[in-house]
């Protein structure tokens, strides 16, 4: 790892760097034993769609989403429920659905961005046809409650798929935007547009160095593991996974990774990388008295591949866009970490 370099492109526990290339069209990649198909990369003029498939979101907060997109030389098709409430869902389980259904079998629109995470997706992904979807691969763009649709998509069809910041998280007023927060959200950009890009993250003394090429999958570790055994399970095999949570306890934490481990997918793995871990605090005499770095090395302590700790991806302000079911290379050094695509 060129030391230089990694130490002056490093912004504050995260930084993505990235370089322009051809616009690329769809490619079949054979890498294990799955066929991986990357999307069409966006050209200027391409349009986007903005759909709430989990939580509710008004239309008011996706607007300085909309707006900045629209920057960015993209249109924008909104869902023709965003903005709908029942209870805590973006519509009922039928609208949802209804939206990404239109979504996913419109030729025209090119990607599809979910406007927020939350709870819902795993209540409509089985009524959801895919039949179109396959013939015209699109991006799918979302992180948190998105991850089921990464991994069903991934599991069944080994098609390409867009971990990210959605609407929700963007400014509401870009001049205003700290580095950080610019930084994470043109990711989005980049990626969508076939940039070549670096990720960054410092040393961890707890890190395991070497070097690992495969393809990416992950996403919420929740949700990885309420998955387990259903069609829409993630394969591990093979693969770089990367995950990350929010507002669990330790102790649970404990269990969802004792659940990778007794399901194999810690077993045959290239890399793993472990992102950010917003953690409850312990209840005051029920402390569980190991952190999540004692956590994950006791679950990966027979295993050899490289790991990665505080990556800068997950439910946070540095919170990198990571291309899903895309070959990359992650190193992990002295000086640091270094995940690009291939």
């Amino acid at each position: 790892m060129n030391r230089k370099r990694f130490i002056s492109s490093l912004i504050t526990a995260g930084a993505v760097l990235s370089t322009s290339k051809a616009w690329a069209t769809p490619s079949e990649k054979k890498h294990g034993s799955a066929h991986h198909k990357t999307p069409p990369y966006l050209q200027t003029g391409d349009t986007i769609g903005i759909i709430s498939p989990s939580g509710y979101i008004s239309l008011a907060e996706i607007m300085p989403a909309v707006q900045l997109i629209q920057s960015w030389g993209f249109k924008v098709q909104i869902g023709d429920n965003t903005g709908k409430k029942d209870f805590i869902y973006g519509g009922t389980d039928e609208e949802r659905a209804a939206d990404l259904q239109q979504m996913l079998d419109t030729p025209e629109i090119k990607a599809i961005m979910c406007a927020r995470g939350g709870y819902g997706l795993v209540r409509i992904i089985d009524r959801l046809n895919f039949r179109q979807f396959k013939k015209n691969p699109k991006w799918i763009i979302g992180f948190s409650d998105i991850t089921a649709l990464h991994c069903h998509i991934n599991r069944n069809f080994g098609i390409a798929t867009l971990h990210s910041k959605m609407c929700n998280s963007f400014p509401d007023d870009w001049a205003k935007a700290d580095a950080m927060q610019i930084s994470t959200i043109q990711s989005i950009r980049q990626a969508l547009m076939g940039e070549s890009m670096d990720y960054l993250s410092p040393a961890v003394a707890q890190n395991r160095q070497g070097t690992a090429e495969a393809i990416l999958v992950g996403g919420n570790l929740s949700l990885i593991t309420t998955l387990s055994g259903t069609p829409s399970d993630l394969d591990t095999d093979g693969k770089i996974l990367f995950v990350e949570d929010t507002h669990e306890y330790l102790y649970n934490i404990d269990r969802m990774f004792w659940n990778l481990k007794q399901t194999g997918k810690l077993s045959r793995l290239a890399g793993l990388i472990i992102g950010g871990f917003q953690l409850k605090p312990d209840i005051e005499g029920e402390e569980f008295g190991h952190t999540i770095y004692d956590i994950v090395t006791e679950k990966v302590k027979d295993y050899s591949y490289p790991l990665c700790f505080d990556f800068p991806v997950g439910h946070q302000k540095n919170n990198f866009a990571l291309k899903c079911g895309v070959r990359h290379i992650l190193e992990v050094g002295t000086e640091g970490s270094v995940l690009k695509s291939v």
